[in-house]
Order: C-alpha cells, then structure tokens, then sequence
C-alpha cells in the first residue's frame, strides 16, 4: 500500500534521501545546540559550530549522515529561522488535483503559501486508513482510522519525513542532555521504557511497531519518542455556568515545554478512530502515539501539568494513560474511576472536562496512597491563590498561578473563546510555552496555536477545528478509495 499526494511535483529517490536526511540533521543540530544552552530561539541570533563526525553522537542521533560531505553549521539569525519555519509549516502544494504515487514526493514544496488563504480542510495525501490535510493551508491534520497497526502504518506513511526529523531532534536533545548533565540520556530512556512496558496495552506497541516499519526506523526508536515525556517534566482551566458567556463548557490548556528545540516544527493535529473505541483528537506531534492534550467524541477533555517524580516509572506513562482515558471513557467519573483504577508513573496534575459540565483538577503522585487528589469547581488548594464557582484550575506556583487567577476572577462571568486566548498570555503561558489549546466539550471544537521559531505558542494565530467535521471530512475522502 502506498500514498497518494494531491501535488503535481516529484523527485528522485536520491534527492528524496538527501532531504530527509538534510532536515534531520538540521533537526538534530539545532537540538543540541539549544540543549547545550549555545542559543535560544527566542533571543535573536544565535551561533554555533558542531562536531558532526565524532562517530558516538552520529550513532545515537542516528541519522544517515553518508548524504554529508562537509561539517554541519549552525548560524542564523532570528527572521531567517522565521522564515524557515513558515516554510515548513507550509510545505506541499494543496491546489492540485491530480496524485504523485510515491510517498516522499511533496513535503518540502515551499508553494503552498499560494493556499493560505483558503479555509477549512485540504487533501495533502492519503493511503488506506488515513488522510493528511492542511487546515487553513498551514496545519498539519492527520486522520486516522483501524486496527492499532494500520493506524500505525498510515500515521508512518503520510507523516515519514517529520517522524525520521522527529527521531533526530529527540536523540539529539538524548545526546546534549548526556554532555551537559554528566549521565546516560539514553540508558535513562531506556530504562523508562523498559520498566513502563508491563503496563502498556499491547494495542499501543502494536500501532508503535508499524509506525516504525513505515518509516523505516527501529521500533526501539519509535517507543524512544513515545518515552520522552517521561523524563522533561504546564497550566489549565476548565469553566461552565456563571463563569462563561451562555453558561457554555470551556477548557484551556497550556503546555510550556521545550519550545526551543523545535518540536513544534513536527506538529500535527491527529485525529483518530479506533476499532472498538472512541474517536478522538490530539494535538500532537509527528511519530507521537500517547497524548499529552486531547479530547473525543463524547466531549470528554483531558490535560496535564508535569511534576516531580522522574524514576518512578513502575506504572502506565502519562501520554499512554492520557489515551486510554479519551478512548475508553465518556465522562470525568469514568475518567477518574480508570485513573484510580491503574498503576501511574511520576508526579502529575489533570483538568479534566466533560459535554455534561463535569470537571475536576487532579493531583496524581505515584507511589503514594491515594494516588489521586480530586478538586471539584469552588474547592481550594492551599497552593493555589483561591477557587471560583464554576472553575477548576492547575499552575504553577507564584506569578503565573496568580496571574491566571487574576485574570480568571477579573473576567468572571464574560468568558469566552477570545477573552480565554487573551487569559492565556504571559505569564500564564511561560516563555518556552510549546502549545496552547481551548476545547468546547459540547461542540467538540477545538482552538489551538503552536509555538513559532521565536515566539511562544500564546502569541501565535490560533485555528480552529471539529472532531465531528474531521470525521465526516475522513469519509467522504475514503470514499473515493485509495490507489492500491
């Protein structure tokens, strides 16, 4: 089974190899020099020379380096990287009818910028079970249907070229964090894997395994990328009645993590609908099977806010966990009650939303008795600086948490979408804020923004899409079969 693209253009295999591995060289260059703190993205300029051929970090960043004759250069200043961002957030031509029967043929097109002014979903690509779209012709959106492994194999098909960057930016992070801290990245990330494998659904190693397979990486590298949250350890509000405009449900979620590395580079909307469970979106990240900002078809919403903890890894991953809630449960209760009902790892809190106007923050701290911490709508933690009728809410300590109670108390009762995206900013939202999303449980709509090169997530446009009308775009784009 192959991909279909909706683009006219075309390359050889040769050219093909040399880009890909081009981009996950520049990938993992950029990685570690931001890892080994030589720039910030969010700085203006930023220089850097890297020793390329010593032969360990090659083989941990595991990239095909025979496509380079000459040392890699990291130098360039901000509005260089902009551009280069945009045209990667931008990449393959939508305007085209006709199909390209290979795979890799289209995602370094820099035409599209010609789409953007269009609206809604467009067909990039699709194979049996998954389509790639661009919202707004700028968002990546990837849907997916089936069996774990042919999800697997269609998220590996249509997305190839972000996850192969993606694997190169996670171990080059690997590689800088091994250097600077004095200890094993690796060996540390593969002991998470390890130690978590008990816990996870086979279903999950399934759809992990094909992916790998149709990218053409080791399936020890895609369950690396599916590790990493275990090992870096954000803020989130859910609201209803008095304090939004209509009385409507509305949950925001903030991630700040590791903005600067570029992960955001590789992001994707994934929508998914499993065999025998719930439909559900994810926004996410090329390669990424776990969820770490999600909701499903029955208006059941779910993020998370790292803690402490890293070690205790005798338990089922965040992102895997986070999963299972949006594809097995249909309200908070449920949600809570899976929870209490598995072995977690690591430290970590929850808001948790649901269609019916149900909602909790949740503490989760492995390995103590209980687990869980349950905060309804008016409770109060004594770390929080204090609770609202009709909101729950997470943060970290001092300004921020201030801050967005601040905001929240000042705009109480005239909550919307707009005045959420405006409660989000800084510094709500930290400087290494990677996204930001707003669901509407009811609606089954979703806000979301990604970092830019420079620039936190809550300063970005924000786009707007519907699990219902992915859906029911998927069907009508299978409808019209996929070239075997």
């Amino acid at each position: 089974m192959r991909a279909t693209w909706s683009d006219k253009t075309s390359e050889s295999e040769a050219a093909r190899r040399k880009r890909r591995a081009s981009r996950a060289a520049n990938a993992a260059v950029w990685a570690v020099a931001v890892a080994l703190g030589f720039g910030d993205w969010g700085d203006g300029a930023a220089s850097v020379r890297l020793e390329a051929q010593e032969p360990a970090a090659r083989a941990e960043i595991g990239v095909d380096w025979s496509a380079f004759d000459e040392e890699l250069t990291f130098e360039e200043d901000a509005e260089s990287r902009e551009k280069s961002t945009e045209n990667n957030d931008n990449s393959g031509d939508n305007g085209s009818a006709e199909s390209v029967k290979n795979v890799e043929s289209v995602k370094n097109n820099e035409n599209a910028k010609s789409a953007a002014a269009s609206t809604g979903l467009q067909v990039v690509a699709k194979t049996e079970n998954g389509v790639l779209a661009r919202l707004d012709g700028v968002r990546n959106v990837l849907i997916l249907s089936g069996t774990p492994a042919e999800m697997g194999a269609a998220h590996g098909r249509l997305l190839r070229d972000d996850v192969l960057e993606m694997n190169a930016r996670i171990a080059a992070v690997g590689v800088a964090a091994s250097l600077k801290l004095g200890e094993n990245f690796a060996a540390r990330i593969e002991e998470a894997t390890r130690r978590t494998a008990p816990f996870v659904p086979e279903r999950f190693f399934e759809e992990m395994d094909a992916l790998a397979a149709a990218t053409g990486l080791e399936p020890a590298q895609i369950r690396k990328i599916n590790s990493f949250p275990e090992l870096f350890h954000c803020s989130g509000v859910a609201l209803r009645g008095s304090a939004t405009v209509g009385g409507r449900v509305l949950h925001a979620r903030v991630l700040d993590y590791m903005r600067d590395v570029g992960l955001q580079n590789n992001a994707a909307l994934i929508v998914y609908r499993p065999e025998g469970k719930n439909a559900w979106l994810s926004v996410s990240y090329a390669g990424f099977v776990g969820t770490v900002t999600a909701t499903n078809e029955k208006g059941l919403a779910i993020g998370e806010m790292g803690g402490a903890g890293e070690g205790k890894w005798d338990g089922l991953p965040m992102a895997y966990l986070m999963r299972r809630v949006v594809e097995e449960c249909s309200t908070v209760d449920e949600a809570l009650a899976l929870m209490r009902s598995t072995p977690l790892t690591c430290d970590y809190y929850y808001v948790l939303s649901d269609a019916a106007g149900n909602m909790a923050a949740v503490e989760a701290i492995a390995e103590r008795d209980p687990v869980l911490r349950v905060m309804r709508p008016g409770e109060c933690d004594p770390r929080l600086p204090g609770a609202l009728d009709d909101c729950v809410y997470i943060s970290g300590p001092g300004e921020r948490a201030d801050t967005l109670f601040k905001r929240l108390n000042e705009n109480f009762g005239k909550i919307d979408v707009p005045t959420l995206i405006e409660i989000l900013k800084r510094p709500v939202s930290m400087k290494s804020n990677l996204h930001d999303a707003i669901f509407a449980p009811e609606t089954l709509d979703v806000w979301f923004a990604e970092a830019g090169a420079t620039t936190p997530a809550c300063d970005e446009k924000y786009y707007r899409a519907n699990l219902r009308e992915a859906l029911e775009f998927y069907d009508r784009e299978q409808s019209v079969g996929v070239e075997k």
